[in-house]
């Protein structure tokens, strides 16, 4: 039993001891508070096609998604992605891929697990990456 109060008082004082070292993405803004004011997101305009960075990639969404509402009854995404309405909205059609169950099978509407389309899909803006990101996307699959 000693030794154990002994190890949790030396794991304490070890943390207590890094933690000042530790930064937040807050930078030293104190919780209690108000953050510093956001810059406005520049979002990319409706209609242009963002490049994908990796094979398999779920394309981005080329525009603003605020009050879009995606729920049991209704997905304000079908109202130009779907196979009946997006040659009148110029928008790009849902895939086919949409359209089968977790074991291959074709469906006459979208899967269920495919219905929520920001599970995949988000938003694109230009704003300033909150950590650094060093990923580089691949030139080509194959050579």
């Amino acid at each position: 039993m000693k030794k154990l109060f002994v190890f949790i008082l030396v794991l304490g004082m070890t943390v207590l001891i890094n933690a000042e070292e530790l930064t937040s993405l807050r930078g030293s803004q104190p919780l209690d508070e108000a953050s510093q004011t956001v810059e406005k997101k520049v979002w990319a305009k409706d209609g242009e096609v963002i490049s994908r960075n990796y094979v398999q990639q779920p394309p981005l969404i080329p525009h603003k998604i605020k009050g879009y509402q995606i729920n049991l009854q209704y997905n304000k995404c079908m109202s130009c992605h779907s196979w009946s309405k997006y040659k009148a909205s110029g928008a790009t059609k849902i895939s086919q891929t949409h359209f089968k169950d977790r074991d291959g099978n074709d469906l006459a509407k979208v899967s269920a697990r495919r219905y929520f389309c920001n599970q995949c899909h988000v938003p694109q803006a230009s704003v300033k990456p909150i950590v650094e990101n060093t990923f580089k996307p691949i030139d080509s699959v194959s050579q």
